[in-house]
Formats: structure tokens, C-alpha cells, sequence
């Protein structure tokens, strides 16, 4: 499993020959101008919510590759609507895709569209794929329903939002980090905008002496699992 960070909230993943693209934000973040989207390859699209900062560029790729939208029901009816493949899933809910399977999982945040309309209520991903099991937490406060994933799932990885101010800050993700039950973190909504910048050395130190591996990822960069 190959992991890409396209800046913000913005993942590809590569499992069992698939492009899954999560939350793509890239062509409105001047941090990612160096990626061009035209030539991201996806067959899924992963929306956690309808926020602007995670849904941008979800037209222009899908319209490109055909991807499969998947996400909430509000969202995927939404894409749907306007003739793109859609797969809505709610709270609770998994599906086996052709590369493994994907639970949608509770997120404390909000969700509209751009214009202001509904966009159903936020969520995060767990992943299982190709002997390797990933929790994408959305955008998200710290919640105690983060302890219910390891019940069923052994993580790999844990993509977490770490920026504060919209989200966790550093130490509610450590604390999100002990309810996951996994010690290799990749960060994620964090220095896109003022709000939300962190200091790198402080945040990977804070979590190290907890006994946990941050990364935080330069743009266009990589992990393999």
C-alpha cells in the first residue's frame, strides 16, 4: 500500500493495483502548485465531507477518470445528480470494493457544500486492503467513539488531522492515536492557511515522547506500507 500526500487533507492511495484519491484539494492550495491534477490517476474518489477544502477538485478528476465517488449519502447523491458514478455509504456502514473493503466511521465536525447546502454529516474512513488496515479520521474533534475501531480492526496507520483550530490540535491527536490503538501516525489538515499551521518539530517531538512516530510529509511525497 503506497500513500501520497497531496497537501491538506489531499491523499492518493495505491492498493491492489487501484488509485483511490481522498479529499482532493489540490488546484485551490497554492502549497500544492506543483501537482497537476490532470495527471492523478483515480478509480475511487473518498469524500469524509462537502467542505470546499475537501471536495474542489472532485469534478474535474472524476470527470477525467470516471472514478467512483464515495461517501456519505447526501454527498454521493449530490454527484450523482450532476452524472457522476456515485457509491453512498452512512455511519457504520462497509462495503467490499476490488481492493479491499471501507467502512465509514464517525467524525465530529460540520458538512456543506460551497453554496451553503446540506452536505449530510462528516465521517472517516477505515481501510482494509492487501494485508494492510488504515483509519483516515476525517476532519474531526478527539471523540471516544474513536475507541470502537480497534475492536474490529488492527490499524497500520492512522492519517490524522492535527492542525487545530477546525480540528484535533497535536495532543488530541495523541490521544486519538492511544484510542486507534496504532503508534504510526501520518498527519494531515495542518499549514494550508493561518488558522492551521503547527510547528513541525514540536509535534513530531510531542508525539515520539509518547511512544508514537508522526510524519509529516513534504507535498508529493510518499510512504509504503
Amino acid at each position: 500500500m503506497k500513500i501520497t500526500f497531496y497537501g491538506h487533507a489531499s491523499l492518493g492511495i495505491e492498493v491492489s493495483g487501484k488509485h483511490i484519491l481522498v479529499d482532493p484539494f489540490i488546484s485551490g492550495n497554492p502549497k500544492a502548485a506543483h501537482i497537476d491534477i490532470n495527471l492523478l490517476q483515480a478509480d475511487y474518489i473518498l469524500l469524509t465531507h462537502a467542505h470546499q477544502d475537501h471536495i474542489l477538485d472532485v469534478e474535474a478528476i472524476a470527470k477525467r477518470t470516471n472514478a467512483l465517488i464515495v461517501s456519505n449519502w447526501e454527498i454521493a447523491t449530490y454527484f450523482s445528480n450532476k452524472g457522476f458514478k456515485s457509491h453512498p455509504m452512512n455511519h457504520g456502514g462497509s462495503w467490499k470494493f476490488d481492493f479491499g473493503s471501507v467502512k465509514f466511521v464517525h467524525a465530529v465536525h460540520s458538512s456543506s457544500f460551497p453554496d451553503g447546502s446540506y452536505g449530510g454529516n462528516p465521517g472517516g474512513f477505515v481501510i482494509e486492503g492487501e494485508h494492510k488496515n488504515i483509519y483516515i479520521s476525517g476532519d474531526t474533534s478527539l471523540t471516544i467513539d474513536m475507541k470502537l475501531i480497534p475492536m474490529r480492526t488492527k490499524l497500520d496507520l492512522a492519517i490524522l488531522s492535527i492542525g487545530n483550530n477546525f480540528t484535533m490540535d497535536v495532543e488530541d491527536a495523541i490521544i486519538a492515536a492511544n484510542f486507534v490503538e496504532c503508534d504510526k501516525i501520518l498527519g494531515v489538515h495542518f499549514d494550508t492557511f493561518g488558522f492551521i499551521e503547527i510547528n513541525h518539530e514540536e509535534a513530531i517531538k510531542k508525539f515520539f515522547n509518547k511512544g508514537k512516530d508522526l510524519m509529516l510529509l513534504e507535498i508529493g511525497n510518499f510512504i509504503e506500507l
